[in-house]
């Protein structure tokens, strides 16, 4: 059987791999980074935990089991990655090398300590490329006119957000930027903006400008939904072909139960 290695973030995303992994007799290595992973990740049978800066680890445990590709799903937390951070000979050496702290530079040195150490890391979406966001409206409710012209704003803002690695994420309404995502996250966003403008909010994610498949693609699920719903937002835009749609019927039944456009577009 042949085996394939997943580093493990927070979030959903690296269940539904294993999920898939499994139905295609793939033997998966799930190795966790933080504690706060999914539960039924941790009860996997060759899951394995370490810290992320214990890189020279990582790599060893890998090769250890005949793993020579891994991929690299969930969110990597910045407050976590700072504060409770235990780096091994080759994590300090790797860190001392960097020149920011910006979390691309990051994790493009692991993917190449990685690659110096005969371990291929592949593209997110590998197994998941049914999950990726299509080009048209998911939805019965469609935005407006006047709703286009706000969207076409928060897809320029989120470009330009995402060009200096701050975030994907902004919140508009009536042709005007709401709120920016910074280190606090998608969710955090939503919320502030909900308090800041109220409802009728629009919620547009997109990808980096030269997105690398195999670090951190956008998704939205049913927590940003929930999200969503709770400030009472008219519509949510992800970027088709570029970005990750998970528990797509849960989402659009949500989405239709509460007057809330899901609209996948190609930019």
């Amino acid at each position: 059987m042949k085996k394939i290695g997943i580093i493990v973030g927070n979030g959903k995303l690296p269940l539904y791999f294993l999920e898939e992994a499994e139905k295609q007799h793939l033997d998966a290595f799930p190795l966790g980074l933080f504690d706060t992973i999914d539960e039924k990740i941790k009860l996997h049978k060759n899951f394995k935990a370490f810290n992320i800066g214990e890189v020279g680890n990582i790599v060893k445990y890998f090769l250890l089991n005949g793993i020579n590709e891994i991929v690299m799903l969930g969110k990597v937390e910045k407050e976590i990655i700072f504060k409770e951070i235990k780096l091994d000979k080759f994590g300090e050496e790797l860190l001392k090398r960097l020149p920011d702290k910006k979390d691309e530079t990051l994790l493009f040195a692991v993917i190449a300590f990685f690659r110096l150490n005969g371990i291929k890391v592949l593209p997110q979406n590998h197994l998941l490329k049914n999950f990726m966001f299509e080009n048209r409206c998911y939805t019965q409710l469609k935005p407006s006119y006047e709703d286009m012209k706000t969207i076409k704003i928060g897809i320029e803002a989120a470009k330009s957000l995402s060009e200096v690695d701050a975030g994907q994420t902004v919140v508009c309404k009536n042709s005007s930027v709401v709120a920016l995502e910074g280190i606090e996250g998608t969710d955090k966003t939503i919320k502030r903006a909900g308090e800041l403008a109220g409802v009728g909010t629009i919620i547009v994610k997109m990808s980096r400008p030269q997105q690398d498949m195999r670090v951190d693609i956008p998704a939205i699920g049913i927590e940003t939904v929930k999200n969503a719903v709770e400030i009472g937002a008219k519509g949510i835009v992800g970027e088709a072909g570029k970005m990750l749609f998970l528990n797509r019927d849960e989402v659009i039944k949500l989405a239709e139960k509460n007057s809330l456009f899901i609209l996948g577009i190609k930019v």
